[in-house]
């Protein structure tokens, strides 16, 4: 049999870019269509010293599954569903297969993912590496909280099966641990049993940012989600207003219409939105792009909140409320070709308020402000570079243009300051921006731990991509 040639002379080459667009990179490029075949690539890169990183959907809004001149491996070609019981809603799936397999998979069955960011396009791969949270972050946690187990291949070619049981540090270190550790091939996971296909969602208007915290304070306790839209242009007293979203289940008594929502064809987006077909309103959205459009946008989102009925609530398929980013297809589009970056700060609960406050009109100060900023409550988890903690997070979107880029990375590293101060952490899903010694005085022990389980595992680094490298990862 004629020997197979190098990747270095075999796989072409691609220009990737992460999600936030602001950031891109050429690489090679190879997508397998089995575990064997992501097994061999993974064997061969490591006799030929390449470096090797995973890429899903691209979801991740900075650089993480970004590779300058080394290899990225895209597995989407590994997306099938293994297995699922219909009747504990247990699944297991490759970690090409996305959120949107999984709650297709679920939802005839009456089940849903007990977390979902607010996009159904991440893979399962992107899931474990990142340790992805949605709007119920303070009640279900992240994903990781409901992984059950996962297959892995190091970086020698051994297969293992981790689990809270199984090796449960390397379990605690892969999950959270931005694919560094090795190749995921297999998730399994449960999901959450619900009687309707829709929630009811109730709006609250919210002064400032302190009446925001404590809304969220009062609501925690009996909602399912809540999720807080801050318009970042408001200052002085109305620093921080915006706008609440409660949202819990609705029972089959509560709900006897809502079986027949657990239907995939009931669950679907809409085609057009106001007559508007989805697929053309990012353009549309380009127009309004700017300090003054988005100025005008958020003043009329905070003053004409959704249509509501007698008791305050309106009704949401899970699929329109849980994937609020998918309703504008490509509208990450709509900041032309020099992008966005988001930032997300996590702070503690007994420093977020300040923080928050700090950040909020820091931005204003410099005249860099956020176009959209989103506000949510964290419970802490077990995962040992997870960005969890009993606190705060508030995800700030900055429009990336040839004028503003000095003035905007200035403004992020004061973020990271303010950050640091208040003793919070990151999330690499979002960064594109904390330098290493910011990244290690965040996490500080954890990121000791886990450079020598890297180290251990990975002693020719083979797993690492451009984030890794920013961050001291490698």
């Amino acid at each position: 049999m004629a020997a197979q040639p190098s990747i270095r002379s075999s796989a072409p080459w691609r220009v990737l870019d992460g999600f936030g667009i602001s950031a891109r990179s050429a690489s090679r490029y190879l997508q397998p269509q089995s575990v064997d075949e992501l097994a061999e690539i993974i064997r061969r890169a490591a006799s030929e010293d390449l470096k090797l990183t995973f890429r899903g959907s691209g979801r991740s809004y900075g650089d993480a599954a970004l590779n300058t001149g080394q290899l990225v491996v895209d597995n989407r070609g590994l997306s099938r569903v293994l297995s699922f019981d219909r009747e504990r809603g247990t699944i297991e799936l490759e970690p090409g297969a996305t959120i949107e397999t999984m709650w297709r998979t679920g939802v005839p069955a009456g089940f849903w993912p007990h977390v979902v960011p607010g996009t159904m396009y991440p893979t399962m791969g992107g899931c474990v590496a990142m340790n992805i949270h949605g709007k119920n972050c303070f009640k279900a946690g992240p994903y990781g909280d409901h992984v059950q187990e996962l297959d892995l291949i190091t970086a020698s070619g051994e297969r293992k099966t981790l689990s809270r049981e199984r090796e449960p540090e390397l379990f605690r270190a892969v999950i959270a641990g931005m694919g560094l550790l090795g190749a995921v091939t297999r998730v399994k996971l449960g999901m959450k049993k619900i009687e309707s296909g829709r929630v009811k969602v109730r709006p609250i208007t919210t002064p400032n940012l302190n009446a925001m915290f404590d809304c969220f304070v009062e609501r925690m306790p009996q909602s399912d989600y809540l999720v807080g839209w801050i318009d970042c242009f408001a200052g002085g007293s109305g620093l921080g207003r915006g706008l609440v979203h409660q949202a819990n289940y609705m029972s089959a008594a509560e709900d006897p219409a809502g079986r027949a929502l657990l239907d995939n064809d009931k669950q679907v987006l809409p085609p057009s939105i106001m007559g508007v077909p989805r697929s053309i309103l990012w353009r549309i959205m380009k127009l309004m792009t700017n300090d003054p459009g988005m100025k005008l946008v958020n003043a009329v989102k905070y003053v004409l909140p959704e249509t509501f009925d007698s008791s305050g609530t309106f009704t949401n398929t899970h699929v329109a409320f849980a994937f609020l980013l998918d309703s504008v297809p490509n509208w990450r589009n709509a900041y032309g070709d020099s992008g966005f970056i988001q930032y997300q700060m996590f702070v503690p609960d007994s420093t977020a308020r300040a923080a928050m406050a700090e950040a909020l009109e820091h931005c204003r100060k410099k005249g860099v402000v956020s176009y959209l900023g989103v506000f949510k409550r964290h419970k802490p988890d077990e995962f040992l570079l997870s960005h969890g903690l009993d606190g705060w997070s508030l995800a700030l979107d900055f429009a990336v243009t040839p004028g503003n880029a000095k003035d905007l990375f200035a403004v992020t590293r004061d973020l990271t300051r303010i950050v640091l101060d208040a003793g919070g952490v990151f999330y690499p899903a979002k960064d594109a921006v904390v330098n290493a010694d910011d990244f290690a005085r965040a996490y500080g022990d954890r990121l000791t731990r886990f450079l020598e389980i890297k180290h251990r595992l990975d002693p020719q680094g083979l797993f690492q991509n451009d984030q890794a490298r920013r961050l001291g990862l490698v």
